[in-house]
């Protein structure tokens, strides 16, 4: 395998314009009312911003960038966002120019029950205005093909407010546009049952974690964020229903999930005032 060492700490930036045009789009593909310019961007949009435009030619057989260039090579291993870690410390703004400053905090090659696992640790810094809004660290692992895990082994549980959410092919379709996101295994259907041994499309991390501090939001409008965690249990496989939901623990804390009839597939804290 490739030293990786080199990629450690590596940063790049990226500038982007928080457009009117791509909000319209973020906000049809979850049905929500288009926030106005100046008004904050809601929780977890940044993720259709700050995406690199590679041309088809610089991607690779799943999709995604070709390896090795800002992130490590992992050739013959299948990437998936596994989780993250975010600081909410005040609202971007539509409309107006931001900056995401990326930097590889970590790697680590770690041995996992289906084989060897390289774990990829970078954090973004999101700006508008010379002042930080967003810190966020996500986890990226690359694993050896291995079956799909088909249930965590965690049941879901009751909590304080639930959401039923119906992931059809659209609503994948969608987001993976307006994150620019090009990984096959999102609306592939050959290539992901074929190739990557799914049962059907997979639901993206990150948008699954979009509706489940949604619900949170949405049960508890007067909450102000802080800080999000999440991990990655196993996939969700559209167009399969599933629920989010969540309960408070402890003063201004609360637990959040999602899953199904086979159980959790992710989980989380949220931190508010």
């Amino acid at each position: 395998m490739t030293d990786t060492a080199a990629w450690l700490g590596r940063t790049e930036d990226t500038h982007e314009e928080l457009s009117r045009n791509l909000i319209k789009r973020i906000a049809a593909t979850f049905g929500e009312p288009e926030p106005g310019t100046g008004q904050a961007l809601p929780p977890l949009w940044q993720w259709c911003f700050f995406q690199d435009a590679v041309p088809e030619a610089g991607l690779g057989g799943d999709g995604h960038p070709a390896r090795g260039g800002f992130l490590p090579p992992a050739d013959n291993r299948n990437r998936m966002w596994a989780g993250g870690r975010l600081e909410f410390i005040e609202p971007l703004r539509v409309g107006e120019e931001a900056t995401r400053t990326s930097t590889i905090l970590k790697i680590e090659e770690k041995a996992g029950r289906t084989g060897s696992l390289l774990f990829v640790t970078v954090r973004h810094d999101y700006a508008q205005n010379g002042r930080l809004a967003i810190r966020e660290e996500q986890d990226i692992v690359y694993r050896e093909p291995s079956p799909p895990k088909t249930s965590s082994g965690e049941p879901m549980v009751a909590g304080d407010w639930r959401e039923a959410v119906t992931p059809t092919p659209t609503l994948l379709f969608r987001y993976s546009a307006v994150t620019f996101n090009g990984h096959r295994i999102h609306y592939d259907w050959p290539y992901v049952t074929e190739t990557e041994g799914y049962s059907g499309l997979v639901v993206h991390g990150p948008l699954i974690a979009t509706l489940s501090l949604r619900a949170f939001c949405r049960a508890n409008p007067d909450a102000r964020l802080r800080r999000f965690a999440y991990r990655g249990l196993r996939p969700l496989i559209a167009p399969h229903p599933f629920e989010v939901g969540g309960r408070i623990v402890a003063p201004g804390k609360a637990e959040v999930w999602a899953g199904d009839h086979n159980g959790l597939a992710q989980k989380g804290e949220v931190e508010f005032e």
